[in-house]
């Protein structure tokens, strides 16, 4: 029996996030696919420090590419750049592998950012990101590049 699902809104200023609860008789697949569509729709936002100090919040869904410069991160969206004092590894275990890759031992992307790519003779991958950027994918990366660019069914060749 498919249950119906009511939706209440309920305004409260003395708090600074979304906070959204399910109340039902038990846990069952239908509650589970229901806070999977959820969590899917929005990913929570990241704060990152730069190396001023200051902090700021942004959307990993924003992010085009993470890259290392010297000893920071070079955090790129469409919109802006953030220098940022943390090591790749441990940015990269905060973005969903669904969206992100690493294209290099020293830069991540994000798929939805591509726009185009192509092969070059030498057999390495040229990438076009969102904003016009470009770059490049090591050679030991294209297989996993190739296989998450055929899940997502792409076609921007």
């Amino acid at each position: 029996m498919k249950r119906r699902i009511r939706i209440r809104f309920e305004e409260d200023p003395t708090v600074e996030d979304i906070d959204i609860c399910i109340r039902a008789p038990e846990r069952d697949g239908e509650i589970d696919a229901l806070i999977e569509r959820i969590n899917s729709t929005r990913p929570e936002m990241l704060t990152v420090t730069g190396t001023d100090g200051a902090s700021v919040r942004i959307y990993p869904q924003d992010i085009v590419s993470v890259s290392v410069n010297d000893k920071y991160l070079q955090i790129v969206t469409e919109k802006n750049r953030y220098t940022v004092r943390q090591s790749l590894h441990e940015f990269e275990e905060k973005l969903d592998e669904r969206y992100f890759v690493r294209i290099s031992r020293y830069e991540i992307v994000n798929i939805e950012k591509i726009r185009k790519y192509d092969f070059t003779l030498g057999g390495t991958l040229r990438l076009e990101l969102a904003g016009g950027m470009e770059t490049w994918a090591s050679r030991r990366s294209i297989p996993l590049i190739r296989k998450k660019l055929t899940e997502r069914g792409d076609d921007r060749k």
